[in-house]
């Protein structure tokens, strides 16, 4: 499966087609779908363009998204920087009147075990986010691990190609993936990179048959580093790239 995450943390002047205002993340919802994105990870915006977890605009978003492409799988973030401490957070989710599909969860943020019980209490699946090694250990120890519906195996920007795969490879080996691409609690794993290491994770997880990602949140250019136009190219892309 290939998720379009489709602007992150960015605000609007970061790209010329950055989706923000719901429309905007509608539109761009279709025409990922229309490429073969088979669901797509959102931030929602406050009116100054910062990521928030407001009702209210989660929403509008939600309801925008769903007109345009019914049926297309919506997750969003629910990041530490999105609302003030972990009891904002889980306020938050639990003042949510429309619900996402998904919602990731940063497992080495303050909260994030309260948090994601919030959404399994919402029935909103969890996406657990796994930076690093103490952030695998955490999420590992967790009573909620394999509650979550993906384990999302995240790599930074700066490696180049070899140390992404080797770092992929290690966490990999720390989450328990199996060649089948699931945890041996049956969660499915993702694994994608940012900046530097886009590319690169993708070309793993095609070669080690994993879920993936691509979208403007993860980065602004194509695979040969010149500019990507938007979301929609950036899917083409990852659909005829190779495992290299």
């Amino acid at each position: 499966m290939l998720q379009a995450c489709l602007n992150g943390a960015r605000r609007a002047p970061e790209h010329p087609a950055l989706p923000v205002a719901p429309d905007q993340l509608a539109a761009d919802g279709a025409a990922v779908r229309a490429c073969g994105a088979g669901a797509v990870h959102l931030h929602v915006k406050d009116a100054a363009g910062a990521d928030t977890l407001s009702a209210a605009e989660l929403a509008a978003v939600l309801a925008a998204v769903r007109a345009r492409a019914p049926g297309l799988p919506v997750g969003v973030t629910t990041g530490a920087w999105a609302a003030p401490g972990p009891a904002g957070r889980v306020s938050a989710v639990r003042s949510w009147t429309a619900l996402p599909d998904t919602a990731s969860v940063n497992w080495h943020e303050d909260g994030a075990e309260d948090v994601a019980a919030a959404l399994l209490d919402r029935g909103v699946g969890v996406e657990a986010g796994l930076w690093h090694a103490d952030a695998v250990r955490a999420w590992r120890a967790s009573p909620l691990r394999d509650r979550c519906c993906r384990v999302l195996v995240e790599l930074p920007d700066g490696p180049d190609a070899a140390a992404t795969e080797e770092r992929a490879a290690e966490l990999l080996v720390a989450v328990g993936a199996g060649p089948d691409g699931w945890t041996p609690g049956g969660v499915p794993v993702q694994l994608h990179g940012e900046g530097s290491s886009t590319w690169p994770a993708l070309r793993c997880a095609r070669r080690w048959g994993l879920d993936s990602r691509i979208g403007l949140e993860d980065t602004l250019v194509l695979p040969d580093g010149s500019p990507a136009p938007g979301n929609a190219a950036l899917v083409l892309a990852a659909r005829s790239l190779g495992a290299g």
